[in-house]
């Protein structure tokens, strides 16, 4: 298997004939957001393309019944792989022959184009920590709209503390509903990695410091998820989160189906690594949107009709935070 290498030179291959450009390409890729870490992808590598199939078996049925964040998340890594190409002198053409079977990325030589984006690939992360709750920039915040608009997809940036505190409401009605659900509990907890040891054994999940949580034997863990586990916790916890937040975004659908999905998951992404270019960090609060009901008036609240939320997330200035694993490449090529 070979492409052609930027700038017309010979293929690079690895043994076995896999193009060495393709496997950086997926390198970057996998550092992508996904829900609960759960790297929901696999790559499939041919002459010329790749392909990013949804690996089902890392599906999250509770909190996302309809597999909207496991398309998301192909979105995401997508973005990413586009961002690497383009730096890398390749040009990438995304299409979804197949919406329920992923996407498809054409390659093809080009000039290499470097940008701040490719650089923010392996620093973006998901930091759940305070922020310093001062304002971003009327440019940064036109920075950060601007790429976030996408085929369908847009965002509302939300900065006055009214509306941020009707947010902190949502995530509030939001945690209370899923912590009653004994099946979101459940599957939470298969994905919490309580230590670094779990975390570099299992290579995904949600490593527990990287939540604020100390590095903690499983046992000891598990014994503070059944004592102080609960939407109580949690809401205090979040409320102090959004509170010091500069801004929030939520990326917002135009359709509800898969291909705009997989479109909000590249938007929601490339916001990200444009906020981290800026210095900024960035989290999920994405308990509204996963709560059927409560994403049905957020959209009211947003003036968006029937649009659908598709994520929210805090953004402003703060501390960088233990970083979650990724799998190794081999591990995700089909």
């Amino acid at each position: 298997m070979s492409t052609t290498a930027p700038n017309g030179g010979s293929p690079v291959t690895e043994p076995g004939g896999v193009p060495r450009s393709h496997l950086d390409l997926v390198r970057h890729a996998v550092l992508a957001a996904s829900s609960h870490n759960t790297q929901p992808w696999l790559f499939r590598l041919e002459p010329g393309a790749i392909s990013i199939l949804p690996d089902r078996s890392r599906r999250c049925p509770a909190v996302d019944p309809d597999d909207h964040h496991l398309y998301a998340s192909l979105g995401c890594a997508a973005e990413n792989l586009l961002v690497a190409a383009r730096a890398t002198g390749l040009k990438g053409h995304l299409t979804c022959p197949s919406p329920e079977s992923g996407v498809r990325i054409d390659l093809e030589a080009a000039a290499p184009a470097p940008s701040a984006l490719f650089a923010a690939i392996p620093e973006r992360q998901c930091s759940r920590s305070e922020y310093d709750g001062k304002p971003m920039s009327v440019d940064e915040l036109r920075r950060l709209e601007i790429a976030g608009r996408g085929d369908g997809v847009a965002v509302k940036l939300l900065t006055d503390r009214p509306s941020i505190e009707r947010v902190c409401e949502f995530v509030t009605a939001g945690n209370i509903a899923q912590f009653a659900d004994p099946a979101w509990a459940s599957e939470l907890r298969t994905w919490i990695r309580f230590n670094a040891r779990e975390a570099a054994r299992a290579g995904d999940g949600l490593y527990g410091p990287a939540m604020g949580s100390p590095d903690v034997p499983r046992w000891l863990g598990s014994l503070f998820m059944r004592v102080g586990f609960s939407a109580a916790n949690q809401n205090r916890k979040d409320a102090r989160h959004i509170r010091s937040s500069a801004a929030i975004a939520v990326v917002c659908s135009e359709v509800d189906d898969i291909p705009h999905w997989i479109e909000a998951g590249r938007c929601y992404e490339r916001m990200a690594l444009e906020a981290t270019a800026l210095g900024l960090r960035t989290a999920f609060i994405n308990q509204p949107v996963e709560v059927q009901s409560l994403r049905a008036s957020m959209a009211g609240f947003l003036g968006v009709g029937n649009h659908r939320p598709d994520f929210i997330v805090r953004i402003g200035r703060g501390p960088e935070m233990p970083r979650s694993r990724r799998r190794p490449v081999e591990s995700v090529l089909v």
